[in-house]
């Protein structure tokens, strides 16, 4: 589905990534786990064409994205959820889901499904993104990434700043997504219960490159020795 090799990017002229390689198959969820700094989200960044690539190369389904802007890749299934989630705050939850079909021509009846898939949505539809809660906030964004009909998903840090009830919710919502849609995902976290809830494995990043890879099981034992 995904695959990355020796991916270079940075900020002005100052390198971040720094030869990362790594592959993401068909229907397996990856969990990429680091400190602050070692260029997480400047990956996810990079993968979606916000940041440019100096050197390397990504494919999605062997084809070569590397050059494409980002609205381009979104159209060969990569949707990103940022950070902080990239919601429109002033408009409606059900607005926000229309503006992310239309800026692809999508067509807003497929709005409806990904209701329909996130119910905690529904009786929020008329509500403006900036009065939901963080966690009801973070489920908008997935369902704004939804609505693109992504093979794949970048998501930066999903659980940042939500309660704990809402982060199983998202959990759970992300595992049942990945029943019903054959979802691919590409996670970045620092939750540790959280990744290894949902993680097929996790791929540890230092300095813009990835060290080592662990099966979930042995995340806790990583911890302790101060892998991450």
């Amino acid at each position: 589905m995904l695959e990355v090799n020796d991916l270079r990017s940075g900020y002005g002229g100052i390198p971040v990534l720094m030869g990362l390689s790594f592959r993401v198959a068909d229907g397996e969820f990856v969990g990429i786990l680091g400190h602050n700094g070692m260029g997480k989200t400047t990956m996810l960044k990079t993968l979606i064409g916000l940041i440019p690539t100096t050197a390397g190369r990504i494919s999605v389904d062997s084809e070569d994205i590397s050059s494409l802007p980002p609205h381009e890749r979104v159209r060969r299934g990569i949707s990103y959820v940022p950070q902080g989630r990239g919601i429109l705050p002033s408009l409606s939850v059900m607005e926000n889901l229309q503006f992310a079909a239309a800026a692809l021509g999508l067509n807003v009846d497929h709005v409806a499904q990904v209701v329909d898939e996130i119910p905690r949505l529904r009786p929020l539809l008329g509500r403006p993104g900036g009065a939901l809660s963080g966690g009801e906030q973070q489920l908008l964004a997935l369902a704004r990434a939804l609505v693109q009909k992504p093979k794949i998903i970048l998501l930066d840090e999903p659980t940042e700043g939500i309660q704990p009830s809402i982060i199983d919710e998202i959990a759970d919502q992300l595992s049942a997504l990945r029943q019903s849609r054959a979802l691919t995902l590409l996670l970045v976290e620092q939750n540790v219960d959280f990744i290894r809830a949902l993680s097929d494995r996790i791929l540890l990043i230092q300095k813009g490159s990835i060290t080592n890879e662990l099966q979930p099981e042995a995340l806790t034992d990583a911890a302790a020795m101060g892998d991450f």
